[in-house]
C-alpha cells in the first residue's frame, strides 16, 4: 500500500493533517488504497533554511518506502505562497527527484481554512452561532485570534486542543471556495489520487 508522508510545522498539525488528508482522499477517491502516516514535524523557520527541508525530505522518503508520496504542508505566514512554494518544491524535488512531492502552503495560517468555512463549525470549540466568514478569509493576519474572537470571553482557540476537532468537521467545499490555498491543496492531492499516481 503506498504511503503519503507529510512534513508539517505545528504540534496541532501533527494530529490534524492526517484527519484532513483522509477526508480529502475519501471525497476525491474513496477507493484509493493509501496509507496516511503520522507527520514529521519541523519548525517552519528551520524548513525554509538550507539543509533542514532536505533533511526532512530524506526522512520522509525513507518512511514512504519505494512507492510513497511526500506532502510538505506549512503556513505561509507573511510570505507569498506563490513565491515561497515553488522554491520549496524545487529544493524538495532536487533532493529526491525519484519521489512524487507536493508543497502546499496555507496562505497566512492553516486556521484561515476554518475561517473560510466558519459557518460549518459554529457551536464547536465554543464558536458562536452567529459567526460569519469575512470577505477575505486568507487576508486575515491572525486567523487564530479571529477564531478566538468568535468565542465567548474566557475561551481561546488553541491549536493543540481545537485544530483536530475542527478539521474533522469543517466544510471542505466552503473552504475551497473561500480559501484558494486550500483549493490548491485539494487539487494537488487530486492529481495524485485521480490521475493514476496512487
Amino acid at each position: 500500500m503506498p504511503k503519503i508522508v507529510t512534513i508539517v510545522e505545528g504540534h496541532g498539525e501533527v494530529e490534524a493533517v492526517p484527519i484532513l488528508l483522509r477526508r480529502i482522499v475519501e471525497a476525491v477517491a474513496p477507493d484509493a488504497n493509501l496509507e496516511v502516516t503520522p507527520p514529521i514535524r519541523v519548525d517552519r523557520y528551520k524548513v525554509v533554511k538550507p539543509t533542514e527541508l532536505e533533511r526532512a525530505i530524506e526522512l520522509a522518503a525513507r518512511i514512504a518506502n519505494g512507492d510513497g508520496y511526500i506532502l510538505v504542508l506549512l503556513d505561509a505566514d507573511d510570505d507569498c505562497p506563490a513565491e515561497l512554494g515553488p522554491g520549496l518544491l524545487r529544493r524538495a524535488s532536487g533532493t529526491r527527484p525519484d519521489r512524487a512531492i507536493r508543497v502546499a502552503l496555507a496562505k497566512r495560517e492553516y486556521e484561515a481554512w476554518f475561517v473560510a468555512a466558519v459557518t460549518s463549525i459554529v457551536g464547536q470549540a465554543s464558536i458562536r452561532e452567529d459567526a460569519l466568514p469575512p470577505e477575505d478569509a486568507e487576508g486575515i493576519r491572525d486567523a487564530k485570534g479571529w477564531l478566538t474572537r468568535q468565542m465567548p470571553e474566557a475561551h481561546s482557540y488553541r491549536p493543540t486542543r481545537h485544530q483536530a476537532l475542527l478539521t474533522r468537521s469543517f466544510d471542505l467545499d466552503a473552504a475551497r471556495r473561500g480559501a484558494p490555498s486550500f483549493d490548491k491543496l485539494w487539487r494537488d492531492l487530486s492529481t495524485l489520487l485521480v490521475q493514476g499516481e496512487v
